[in-house]
């Protein structure tokens, strides 16, 4: 039988390379994405391909837009077996400088969208007694880094949602992860919130990367089916996290130095 896999913000970057991941394992893609041009290319690209697709609209921050895409694919008889919540936006700079405006605003798209997305087809999977969910962190969640401000905040509150979703629902037969990826080439800039200083040198680092979309999307992919729980695809950011986790006082020095040449 043809699993199926909903990916948010599957219409570019990361999003766009799972779909295609997952498409060429054999699996019905469900492109969701709130750009529906660009949800269209990523569906015409699948389809020539050979893929089985099936492109949706979805603004992850309307609880509405979710209940009508699992209405649709439920009138279908599509069940998700996988969610992919992928779906982001980027903000940078000094934490207390970001107005509420941006603290809402990404709070309601990097977190409140997962929270919606798991809370609307969660129940399902519970029905069954199986399913899989993965997550889209960041490192930035973990690094407790300067200059990360909303962003960063955002990003370690998916990663604890993430772990009381895995404590509360294995017992049950859905799978979880969390991934927390760190700098590639993808277009998560283009909504950018914050200081010049922080967009150029995130752009600067996106630029400097060696893994791809491609890359990344693939090696969370592989993790999350051997069953892992927090995924870091990169080994320059595993390594920090080992530093962090056992070194704490070591890590946060390396970290200040760091920054301090970023900023000379």
């Amino acid at each position: 039988m043809t699993k199926t896999v909903l990916i948010t913000g599957a219409g570019s970057g990361l999003g766009a390379a799972f779909a295609d991941h997952y498409a060429s394992q054999g699996w019905l893609v469900v492109v969701a994405d709130v750009n529906v041009e660009r949800a269209e290319e990523t569906g015409a690209r699948i389809t020539a391909k050979g893929g089985k697709v099936l492109v949706a609209p979805l603004d992850i921050t309307r609880e509405a837009e979710w209940e009508a895409l699992r209405h649709t694919l439920a009138a279908q008889s599509i069940t998700a077996d996988l969610l992919v919540n992928n779906a982001g936006v980027a903000s940078g700079g000094p934490t207390l400088a970001a107005d509420l405006d941006e603290w809402q605003w990404m709070l309601d798209v990097n977190l409140l969208g997962l929270v919606r997305g798991c809370r609307c087809f969660v129940p399902d999977m519970l029905k069954r007694g199986s399913g899989q969910i993965i997550n889209i962190a960041s490192f930035a969640g973990l690094a407790g880094a300067p200059g990360l401000g909303s962003y960063g905040v955002a990003k370690a509150a998916v990663v604890a949602f993430s772990e009381s979703l895995r404590a509360e629902l294995e017992p049950q037969g859905i799978r979880v992860s969390v991934a927390c990826p760190a700098f590639f080439k993808t277009r998560l800039l283009d909504s950018f919130r914050g200081t010049p200083r922080m967009l150029k040198t995130a752009a600067k680092l996106m630029d400097e990367a060696k893994q791809s979309a491609d890359d990344i999307a693939s090696a969370i992919a592989t993790s999350a089916a051997n069953g892992e729980f927090l995924i870091i695809p990169t080994a320059t950011e595993r390594r920090r996290w080992w530093w962090k986790r056992h070194f704490p006082a070591i890590y946060f020095t390396q970290m200040k130095r760091l920054i301090a040449r970023r900023s000379t």
